[in-house]
């Protein structure tokens, strides 16, 4: 687990520093929001925003020249979508019944939880697309307990938040505001915990790539 911790130390820097892109910012924020005001990375968060402050106070103010095109610039911005769906289906199981998303998570989503249309993408499996595009891909999923992913490594970045439950894969157990960083050393075979749905959101900047055995594969994308 000690080079996904590193990882996300990175990424923690990054969001502080406002370098990431929307999606990942939304999931480091909402790990962040997750953590509460004693976890390690709210601290590190803190004590970056506070040697940035200390810089900005540090440079000499310039005067803003176009007041009107700033403003300009931030009304042009992407909205949050916003909308009403069905609620959560039964595949995956359901999360609590007083579980929400965190507030920048919902935001990006423009719903609460109890709102999202859930789809099928896999038996015990269910998935809710947020964002996909060029390059990027953002979504909810919702696994039944033990449901098993297939095995597959990466072309680049993907991010999981753990909402709800836990997951594992070789690299440890990884529970409610956890956050794994996979990439191209990565490839694994995440499976939700028996104890429960496992409920996460997912930015992945670059195609996944299935691996194992074939027969392996079959059962996993069939869920026996």
């Amino acid at each position: 687990m000690l080079l996904n911790l590193e990882r996300l130390e990175f990424l923690v820097a990054q969001y502080v520093s406002g370098a990431l892109p929307e999606a990942a910012h939304v999931l480091v924020g909402s790990h962040l929001e997750m953590q509460g005001v004693n976890g390690l990375n709210p601290k590190l968060a803190g004590v970056m925003q506070e040697l940035a402050g200390e810089a900005l106070a540090a440079i000499e103010p310039v005067p803003l020249r176009s007041r009107a095109s700033s403003l300009e610039d931030i009304m042009s911005s992407r909205p949050s979508r916003q909308g009403l769906g069905s609620g959560a289906g039964q595949d995956g199981g359901e999360p609590a019944d007083d579980a929400d998303l965190p507030k920048l998570l919902r935001a990006y989503t423009g719903r609460a939880l109890a709102t999202i249309p859930w789809r099928r993408k896999l038996p015990g499996l269910q998935e809710y697309v947020i964002e996909k595009g060029a390059g990027i891909e953002t979504s909810l999923l919702l696994a039944r307990p033990g449901r098993a992913l297939p095995s597959h490594g990466h072309t680049g970045l993907e991010l999981t938040l753990v909402l709800d439950g836990q997951f594992q894969d070789y690299r440890g157990r990884f529970g409610e505001g956890d956050v794994s960083v996979a990439d191209e050393e990565i490839d694994h075979r995440p499976v939700a915990s028996d104890r429960g749905p496992c409920l996460c959101f997912s930015v992945l900047l670059a195609p996944i790539t299935l691996s194992g055995p074939p027969l392996g594969l079959v059962r996993d994308v069939l869920g026996i």
